[in-house]
């Protein structure tokens, strides 16, 4: 396991499915954890317990990441706890539709680029001052953005905007010694994830996987805790496909 002794985390979106298995990888490998969330209090706090339970140090953080002004808040709460370090940013919160062409609204659009594009990129860019030297950002593509997947057009093109913004993202702040990566899940069974909630929708998904079997939320958090620690020292402005080798 990496060791993150010493190290601290932001894990938005934190209280259920990847971001929760991340943001408990990331503590048991050592780090003071932030789990932020929306909404799910009762969730995130069942997180926070978890962690301090096994000896860990932790706090939940609340903020609608939807709102104009709701990175810039979430970073001021962030300072507020942890101080002038950050070490590690996991922007996992994220929403997601499924909708045809015909059937997607203005409204539903601008809220997925809200909460899965502009959050995560301001997010970066008001907790720059504390990110330093060996700092790790981590953001979260899928598969949806390599590969048509259902009637996911609008969320499949908030997370091609995601595999852009790595890349402009570790070339800009690789000067300053930090890096910046995605992880791109597949079908992973969380709550956000229908497909897997039915046995036809199952066959489908082991049918396009190379690994026949349905993939977990810590699946993506061990790599996240990976791509955080100086395991990963030399990886940067790559997005790393989490998804038992999907649309091969």
């Amino acid at each position: 396991m990496p060791t993150l002794t010493g190290k601290t985390a932001l894990v938005t979106g934190a209280s259920r499915g990847m971001g929760r298995a991340s943001a408990l990888a990331l503590a048991a490998a050592g780090a003071q954890v932030l789990v932020h969330y929306s909404r799910g209090a009762n969730e995130a706090d069942a997180v926070v317990a978890e962690i301090r339970k096994t000896g860990g140090r932790a706090d939940a953080v609340a903020m609608d990441l939807a709102a104009s002004d709701g990175a810039s808040k979430l970073a001021r709460q962030v300072r507020g706890i942890i101080g002038d370090r950050l070490d590690i940013l996991v922007a996992n919160a994220g929403v997601s539709k499924a909708a045809t062409i015909e059937e997607t609204t203005v409204e539903d659009f601008d809220k997925l680029f809200a909460v899965n594009v502009r959050a995560p990129y301001f997010l970066v860019q008001q907790l720059l001052p504390i990110l330093g030297e060996g700092s790790s950002v981590i953001l979260v593509s899928s598969l949806g953005a390599h590969a048509a997947v259902g009637t996911l057009s609008a969320y499949a093109a908030t997370k091609g905007a995601i595999d852009t913004l790595v890349k402009y993202f570790a070339a800009a702040l690789g000067p300053r010694g930090i890096r910046v990566n995605a992880v791109a899940p597949g079908v992973i069974d969380t709550d956000m994830s229908n497909l897997v909630k039915t046995d036809e929708g199952k066959s489908f998904v082991l049918g396009m996987q190379a690994l026949k079997r349905i993939g977990q939320p810590d699946d993506v958090g061990s790599v996240v805790a990976f791509l955080a620690s100086q395991d990963a020292r030399w990886i940067t402005g790559d997005t790393i496909r989490v998804d038992g080798g999907s649309k091969l």
